[in-house]
């Protein structure tokens, strides 16, 4: 998937092309949440899970078998189908499977798990890259690709089902009263990380294409910035996770705007391999508290309708995001830097945002106690 720009620009796209398929995944990422989330609370994780996993081998098929971007763009549709879909249901199994107390840790056990192969997967795609180029180094990892995802469904099918019965007597909600169902904090938790995905969607298509065109790394150096970053996150989810479910989650959250608004600035820097090192691994700690904003996202949901809240939330920021690619590709035409710049300028508006939103939330928290221990007071 890293390399999926890369491959565009071999087929000959353009780099309007190139934002459009990033500006496409975001958009997808919106209008597949909220559906999956229904139904995963309809059909249950097990038989959601493996038909979307059906979809996306569906479309890794397409990509594979017409070696042209617009295949890609239409692949797309269907191969994004497992990442977008799947979210609202990884949340919602979650939330089922722990006691509150344990959402960040639970999350966080899921994205480590998540992270190994990603740390893993694009050194052997760059290897396969820079051995039989762009295109066919591409194909090749498409057939394997289809063959893991074959066995992954083995692998689903042992999931345990839980019981719908609950969920199936509960009155389905539509898009407008799952969206008056969220609450203040949740309402100010997507406003910030709606800046902070402009942040990263700006320059998310170009940063390997930044770093092979500009910088001339090889495909196997890519590979090996991609593992530096997950290893990154992989060593910092976990303990994050285990103290943010103990000593609150709000200030795991800040930290993790902070590294998605230092990304773009540590590329911009960047003129060295060693360099680049040390930007990925900011790119990695950015999951420092991803697992507490999801746990958040958790708790304001209502049980019995979790998976359809969640997709909402992610319907709502995705659609909101989506054009930032559209402005990426026009501002790296404009040259590198000035995509890096305007990255960084709304991840600091991002992260000063739900800082102070922390804060009056707290402040009225405060507020509330005084009230309750002034009227509660002897007379």
């Amino acid at each position: 998937m890293r390399f999926v720009p890369k491959y565009l620009q071999a087929l000959g796209a353009t780099v309007f092309v190139i934002g459009l398929y990033d500006a496409l995944r975001t958009l997808l990422g919106a209008i597949y949440a909220y559906p999956g989330g229904v139904l995963v609370d309809l059909w249950g994780h097990r038989r959601a899970f493996i038909i979307f996993n059906l979809v996306s081998i569906v479309g890794y098929a397409v990509v594979l078998l017409i070696p042209h971007w617009g295949a890609v763009l239409a692949g797309m549709f269907l191969f994004l189908s497992w990442t977008c879909f799947s979210l609202p249901a990884t949340f919602s199994l979650v939330g089922a499977s722990l006691a509150a107390n344990r959402h960040s840790m639970g999350i966080g056990v899921q994205s480590v798990i998540k992270r190994l192969p990603i740390m893993i997967a694009p050194f052997f795609g760059g290897m396969l890259i820079d051995r039989f180029g762009v295109i066919g180094g591409v194909r090749i990892a498409l057939m394997l690709s289809i063959l893991l995802s074959t066995v992954t469904i083995f692998v689903q099918l042992q999931l345990r089902e839980e019981s719908t019965e609950k969920v199936e007597k509960t009155e389905r909600w539509n898009l407008w009263q799952s969206l008056q169902e969220f609450n203040v904090p949740m309402r100010r938790l997507l406003l910030g990380d709606i800046l902070i995905r402009f942040c990263e969607r700006l320059p998310y298509a170009w940063v390997v294409i930044f770093a092979m065109d500009y910088l001339g790394m090889s495909g196997r150096q890519v590979g090996v910035l991609t593992a530096i970053e997950m290893l990154a996150a992989t060593l910092c989810i976990i303990p994050a996770s285990h103290f943010a479910d103990r000593h609150g989650r709000e200030p795991f959250v800040i930290v993790t705007f902070i590294m998605f608004t230092l990304f773009p600035i540590s590329l911009l820097v960047s003129r060295s391999f060693s360099a680049l090192v040390v930007a990925f691994a900011i790119r990695g700690l950015k999951e420092f508290g991803d697992t507490s904003r999801k746990a958040l996202i958790i708790g304001y949901c209502e049980s019995q309708r979790r998976g359809q809240l969640v997709g909402t939330y992610y319907l709502v920021r995705d659609l909101i995001v989506c054009p930032g690619a559209i402005v990426g590709a026009y501002l790296w035409k404009l040259g590198p830097a000035l995509n890096f710049l305007g990255a960084a300028a709304l991840g600091i508006a991002g992260t000063i945002f739900y800082v102070k939103t922390i804060r009056d939330q707290r402040r009225s928290s405060l507020d509330n106690l005084r009230e309750e221990l002034f009227r509660l007071r002897p007379k």
